[in-house]
């Protein structure tokens, strides 16, 4: 018999407008290729890709082929669920990922470069410092947590054992 999984459905809320990418040029704008990768703030109405170790604010869901005052425009999703693969440790990226784990981004696909696959699915990891269950011994300790805490994203399903490259699905909280 088939276990039940929780599904990637439509987000509660709309994806938002913004200015998408690096720069207001070509090798800044980001592209269709870079859609279903994970975003963060980058500056004023703009969201870039996050790097390593980001925590996640949101995820590219479309791009117009159109620019404005030369920056690609699109839109971002900053709540919902998403298909995700699991990364291991924010450290290491060794390691599983358990449901409930806070995640952040995990390796990077190069901007312009489609991510594989059927199901689009950027890479997330294990946050060092889970919000509420960490203990916390200094101040870069609380802030590498607090940035965690303001955009919580943690894995509600996995497919197998949550090892790296295993399939999971992550919501904003």
């Amino acid at each position: 018999m088939t276990k039940f999984k929780a599904e990637v459905i439509p987000a509660p809320q709309a994806p938002e407008t913004f200015r998408l990418g690096s720069a207001a040029n070509a090798g800044g704008r980001l592209v269709d290729n870079d859609m279903w990768k994970l975003l963060k703030l980058a500056g004023d109405s703009q969201y870039n890709l996050c790097v390593a170790g980001d925590p996640i604010e949101g995820v590219a869901v479309t791009l117009d082929p159109t620019t404005q005052d030369g920056w690609a425009m699109g839109s971002v999703q900053k709540t919902g669920r998403r298909y995700a693969t699991c990364d291991g440790s924010q450290a290491a990226g060794t390691g599983a990922i358990a449901v409930g784990d806070y995640v952040v981004c995990g390796t990077v696909v190069a901007a312009g470069t489609a991510l594989s696959g059927t199901i689009p699915r950027p890479a997330v990891r294990k946050a060092t410092y889970q919000p509420g269950t960490t203990e916390i011994t200094n101040v870069n300790q609380i802030a590498a947590m607090t940035k965690v805490a303001l955009h919580p994203w943690r894995v509600i399903s996995i497919g197998d054992d949550g090892a790296v490259g295993d399939t999971c699905v992550i919501e904003r909280v």
